[in-house]
């Protein structure tokens, strides 16, 4: 395998989703609603005129819980970016010329999931900061120190973001090889997301916390998931198969 080739082949779609106005709208708005919008609800409770005061182990909670945001988000923005890589190009004709050169299987997928991972943990790690940095102006004067960086996001932003959008790239390639249309793709990879849904529930019903053990315990689970999804996903993307049956 060679990377040139999968790198040519990802800023050959990065081009392509720069004239996509929803993949760009997704992109971009989405990691600032949340980086901006979550520290603005703990100014609202952290006003003495709010009829609920925060305390500072609250502050605490709210700030873990809003972190866990994150790995949600990785999961999310992939989606978009991964079914129009695919499917347009299903819908275009385009893969079919690109099969013609001389480049492997292997090659094609590397360069298009590379595509769709690199602009949603960029988007992430921008939005991160932004998060982090209004956090700690607006909770500073009530837990008394700066809450963030701290170990929780770091592993949270270097290790289960990157292996959570893999999961979301992978997932999205079987499915984008099983339908034809980008909406449809989008949607399904979208009803993939309960459970990340569930563990956030537990979070904030106090049933788990976002401590570093289990943050590592759902590291392990990613990376089963992400080993086992890589072998479907090369099977399921392979010339016989899109020349024959992704119509």
């Amino acid at each position: 395998m060679k990377l040139w080739k999968a790198w040519v082949i990802a800023t050959k779609d990065f081009s392509i989703f720069r004239n996509k106005k929803r993949v760009l709208y997704t992109l971009i708005i989405l990691p600032l609603l949340f980086s901006i919008g979550l520290p603005l609800i703990i100014t609202n409770y952290a006003n003495p005129t709010a009829k609920i005061i925060i305390i500072a182990s609250t502050a605490i909670s709210l700030l873990d819980f809003y972190s866990f945001f994150y790995i949600i988000l990785a999961f999310i923005l992939p989606i978009t970016l991964a079914s129009y890589s695919i499917i347009s190009e299903k819908i275009e004709h385009s893969l079919e010329p690109l099969l013609a050169t001389p480049t492997t299987d292997g090659e094609i997928l590397l360069g298009k999931s590379i595509a769709s991972f690199l602009p949603s943990v960029a988007m992430i790690y921008i939005g991160s900061i932004i998060f982090m940095v209004l956090s700690d102006a607006v909770t500073y004067n009530k837990i008394g120190y700066l809450f963030f960086p701290n170990w929780t996001m770091a592993i949270i932003l270097l290790l289960v973001v990157p292996f959570t959008s893999i999961l979301s790239v992978e997932l999205n390639v079987i499915i984008s090889s099983r339908v034809s249309d980008v909406r449809t793709a989008g949607q399904l990879g979208t009803l993939l997301i309960i459970p990340f849904i569930g563990v956030y529930a537990l979070l904030e019903a106090n049933i788990a916390s976002l401590n570093i053990i289990n943050l590592f315990v759902i590291l392990t689970i990613l990376f089963i998931a992400d080993a086992f999804l890589f072998y479907i996903s090369k099977a399921v993307f392979s010339r016989d198969e899109i020349l024959t049956k992704w119509r």
